[in-house]
């Protein structure tokens, strides 16, 4: 019989509950449930995952690297195929790495395969729409690291119609000629033209590199239309409207490339190596194989119809809030929405985002101020962002959408209200924020109960 060498009492600590053996840490996790359960989750790349992604995520597949053990590998490989089947890719065409640990990291591995340093890159100007990762800089610094490693330049939208200016960024592509040309948003509410984009990036012998973080879970249901017929490199986050764990994938093509016009000979891909090296040892080392593990049953969530129902509901939800929220006299950048979010403008009402965000936190409702295009500084953004996929995933119908936005109305002329009563010396963002939070405003407290109760009755897979 074996002995165990170690005392009884250490035994105790690896086999105890996480209650029993941090109960200080239990109860804040217990406390971020509640939060949870009694709030409206409207934060754009928030979702709810089920109770088998949770499952995978603590299991014993954390314990190991990946050094070639059998279960490991099945468990990767496994995800991969399930990774192509969900977006229908044919295996002889494509290829992806699922290791990668998040989204911006994913994005730089992709460039750093790509690009040599201070090579260049054409992404969306994160005040337009844009993503950190697809590079960011001021007059005054470069704030994202991206602009750092390399020369990147931005396209935006046309502030009048709130959509991508394609003409404008056809030109600049001519001009600049970019290495990688990157198709992806994290506050844009419309469809991108990816045969367009495909179009501009030929014509300056650019990568086209498309970031469907937001979309994902959208595009593998077939509700909105897929990048992958268009793109050379497709990079996602995992846990936005794909609804698994947080991670990120690379898909990569493969095979024929084109055709030298000279010599008649194909010019072949060849992303799979440098993309593969890029992550791990380039930039990681071992991988989160629990993260796989949950991502790999995730997918296989995604090939049902109860997801694809799900992700029609998601749109069918933002396309309430688009009605209602116009009804109401609000206005939308772009005018509404072709996906999971909108955009409110709150400059028509004379707010920024941060007011208005800190009186729906202060009521249980969760969503991020948020920059729109022609706001006057990036400190004070005059929008508020309000997404769907985790509020669908809890069972919310249309209906139940249109009583959001009539909460966030009600919050906006609150806001109003308080910011008027404020006294002159003492009306900035922090003298409004220590207001709403002092528990002094009966509306809020009203409203906190109110929407606290009725969020509850939404299950949250815990």
């Amino acid at each position: 019989m074996a002995t165990y060498a170690l005392s009884q009492a250490h035994r105790e600590q690896m086999e105890k509950s996480l209650v029993d053996s941090d109960p200080e840490i239990a109860q804040i996790m217990e406390k971020e449930i509640k939060r949870q359960r009694e709030s409206i989750l409207l934060i754009a790349s928030e979702n709810v995952t089920s109770r088998a992604v949770f499952d995978a995520l603590g299991s014993p597949m954390s314990n190991k690297y990946s050094e070639g053990y059998p279960h490991i590998d099945a468990i990767e490989l496994t995800c991969q195929a399930r990774a192509l089947k969900a977006f229908n890719l044919d295996p002889e065409k494509w290829g992806v790495n699922v290791q990668c640990l998040s989204g911006s990291p994913a994005n730089l591995q992709v460039y750093q395969a790509l690009m040599r340093p201070h090579e260049r890159l054409m992404g969306l100007d994160l005040p337009h729409g844009g993503h950190l990762s697809h590079g960011y800089q001021t007059p005054a610094r470069k704030i994202s690291a991206v602009s750092t490693y390399f020369e990147t330049f931005p396209y935006r939208v046309n502030i009048e119609t709130g959509i991508i200016d394609y003409d404008t960024l056809e030109a600049n592509a001519e001009l600049y000629r970019p290495k990688c040309l990157v198709a992806g948003t994290s506050a844009y509410c419309r469809l991108i033209d990816y045969a367009r984009m495909r179009k501009i990036a030929d014509k300056v012998g650019a990568y086209l590199i498309v970031d469907m973080a937001h979309i994902s879970g959208l595009i593998a249901a077939g509700v909105i239309p897929s990048p992958f017929e268009y793109a050379d490199v497709v990079t996602t986050t995992t846990h936005k409207s794909l609804r698994g764990p947080r991670g990120a994938m690379i898909f990569f093509r493969k095979g024929v490339r084109s055709t030298d016009p000279k010599t008649g000979k194909d010019i072949m891909y060849d992303l799979e190596g440098p993309i593969n090296f890029s992550v791990f040892p380039g930039h990681q080392g071992g991988p989160h194989n629990h993260t796989i593990t949950a991502l790999a049953v995730a997918l296989k969530q995604v090939a049902t119809p109860e997801f694809r129902q799900y992700q029609e509901q998601v749109i069918k939800n933002a396309k309430a809030l688009e009605v209602e929220f116009k009804a109401l006299g609000h206005k939308l950048v772009s005018d509404g929405t072709d996906s999971h979010m909108v955009l409110l403008d709150l400059r028509p009402k004379g707010l920024d985002g941060a007011r208005v965000e800190a009186v729906l936190e202060q009521i249980n409702i969760a969503c991020n101020k948020n920059s729109i295009p022609g706001d006057k500084s990036a400190l004070t953004p005059c929008g508020i962002r309000i997404g769907t996929p985790a509020m669908t995933s809890r069972g919310m119908s249309e209906e139940d959408f249109k009583r959001v936005a009539r909460y966030i109305d009600q919050v906006i002329n609150l806001c109003k209200s308080i910011q008027a009563d404020l006294p002159k010396e003492a009306n900035k963002l922090k003298d409004f924020k220590a207001k709403v939070a002092s528990d002094s405003v009966p509306e809020i407290l009203a409203l906190r109960k109110e929407v606290a109760e009725w969020a509850s009755t939404y299950p949250l897979p815990v």
